[in-house]
C-alpha cells in the first residue's frame, strides 16, 4: 500500500489491536481515545482527525487478506467474506441473511428466514451454502495452535491372539545416584559422614518408591487389559461396565490408589490414546438381564446419529427408544446428557434447512 507515513501508523494501530481470531478486539471510539491520550492530544479537532484516520485505516485493514480480517462482528466478519465473491442472487440473500437474520439462521428457521428476506427456500439454501463456505475466524490459521501432546505412560500392543502390556520406557525418570559420592559416603567413619548417610538412603528410597508407582500403574493396566478385552478388539462399542473397587479388590490395593493410578495416566491402544479412567464406566440395565457400559452406549449414541437422516434428524426420544429395541434400557434425560458429552448438537440443530 502505498500510504502516508500518518495512515500507515494508523494502520499499524489497528493491526496491533487484533484479537487472535482476527477481529478488532476493541470499539473504534475507544483505541482512538486511547491512542489520543498516548500522543497527548487535547486539542477537539486533533481529536476528530485522529478518529477519522482510524475509520480510513479500518476499511483499509478489511481489504486485506485474510477477508474478513479486521472485522467487529461475526455479522460484518460474513459480510466481508461474501462481498469478495462474484455477484449473485445467492449471495445477496446470504448478505441479508448475515445483516439481520444471524439468530434464525442459527435456529434453522426456514419459515421465518423465508418470511423475512422474501427468498425461496431453494434459494435460501443456496445462501447456507455460501455463508458456510466462510470462515468465521480469519486469523485462525495463522494462530499459534497449543501443542497439547499427550505422551502415553503404558502401550498396549497386539501380541498372537491376545495384547501385551508395556511401559513406556520414555515416561520413565532415568534416576541414579552418582557411585563417586555413594562410594565416599560409606567410606567415612566414626559418623564423620554427618546427614550424609541419612540423605543416601533417602534417595534410595525415593528411586524405589518411583520403580514401585510405575510397578502398580503396569499391573492396574494389565488388569484393566484383561476386563476390557472386547475393546482392544472390538472398539469402544465393545466396553464393559466398570468399577475402581473391582481393580481394587483384584489386585489387594485401596480404590484410592486405583483413583490416583488412573488419573492423568494415559494408554495408547489400537484404537487411540486414553486416559486409564477412560476405561471405567458405570452400567445400565439390559432386557436380557446384563449389563451396559455407559461408554458402550455413548459410542452407540454417537453411531446412530452419524447414520441419521440430515433432514429428519433424531431426537433424544428416538435415540432412547432406538437404544431400548437393542435390549438397553436408557431414559430420554440420560441420553441428553451423553449427547451433550459427546458435544453432539439438539436434533434442531442438526437438521438440514
Amino acid at each position: 500500500m502505498r500510504l502516508s507515513g500518518e495512515d500507515l501508523a494508523a494502520l499499524n494501530v489497528l493491526i496491533e489491536s487484533l484479537d487472535a481470531d482476527g477481529y478488532l478486539a476493541d470499539p473504534l471510539d475507544e483505541i482512538a481515545e486511547r491512542l489520543a491520550e498516548m500522543l497527548e492530544l487535547d486539542d477537539a479537532d486533533a481529536r476528530e482527525a485522529l478518529a477519522d484516520r482510524l475509520q480510513c485505516a479500518l476499511r483499509w485493514l478489511q481489504s486485506l487478506e485474510p477477508t474478513g480480517v479486521g472485522a467487529r462482528s461475526l455479522s460484518e466478519c460474513l459480510q466481508l467474506q461474501l462481498q469478495a465473491m462474484a455477484p449473485s442472487e445467492a449471495r445477496r440473500v446470504a448478505l441479508a441473511v448475515c445483516a439481520q437474520h444471524l439468530e434464525l439462521l442459527a435456529r434453522r428457521d426456514m419459515k421465518k428466514l423465508t418470511a423475512a428476506t422474501g427468498a425461496s427456500e431453494e434459494l435460501l439454501r443456496e445462501a447456507q451454502a455460501l455463508i458456510k463456505g466462510c470462515e468465521p475466524k480469519p486469523g485462525r490459521p495463522f494462530a499459534a495452535a497449543e501443542a497439547n501432546i499427550v505422551v502415553p505412560d503404558v502401550v498396549v500392543q497386539r501380541s498372537g491372539r491376545g495384547f501385551k502390556v508395556l511401559l513406556n520406557p520414555d515416561v520413565m525418570p532415568k534416576l541414579r545416584i552418582n557411585d563417586l559420592y555413594a562410594q565416599a559416603i560409606r567410606g567415612q567413619r566414626n559418623g564423620s559422614a554427618g546427614g550424609l548417610s541419612g540423605r543416601l538412603q533417602e534417595a534410595r528410597w525415593f528411586m524405589k518408591n518411583i520403580q514401585q508407582r510405575f510397578d502398580t500403574i503396569l499391573r492396574v493396566s494389565k488388569a484393566i487389559v484383561e476386563r476390557q478385552k472386547n475393546f482392544f478388539s472390538h472398539g469402544a462399542i465393545a466396553m464393559k461396565p466398570l468399577v475402581l473397587r473391582e481393580i481394587a479388590d483384584e489386585l489387594g490395593l485401596h480404590e484410592s490408589t486405583i483413583s490416583r493410578v488412573t488419573t492423568a495416566k494415559y494408554m495408547a491402544t489400537p484404537h487411540g490414546t486414553f486416559e486409564l479412567k477412560y476405561f471405567f464406566g458405570s452400567s445400565l440395565n439390559t432386557e436380557a438381564g446384563g449389563n451396559a457400559s455407559s461408554t458402550a452406549v455413548r459410542a452407540l449414541i454417537q453411531q446412530l446419529v452419524a447414520a441419521e437422516d440430515a433432514n429428519k434428524p433424531l431426537s433424544d426420544s428416538q435415540l432412547s427408544q432406538m437404544l431400548e429395541e437393542q435390549g438397553i434400557q436408557v431414559a430420554r434425560r440420560t441420553v441428553a446428557k451423553y449427547r451433550e458429552a459427546l458435544k453432539i448438537a439438539p436434533a434442531s440443530l442438526r437438521r438440514t434447512m
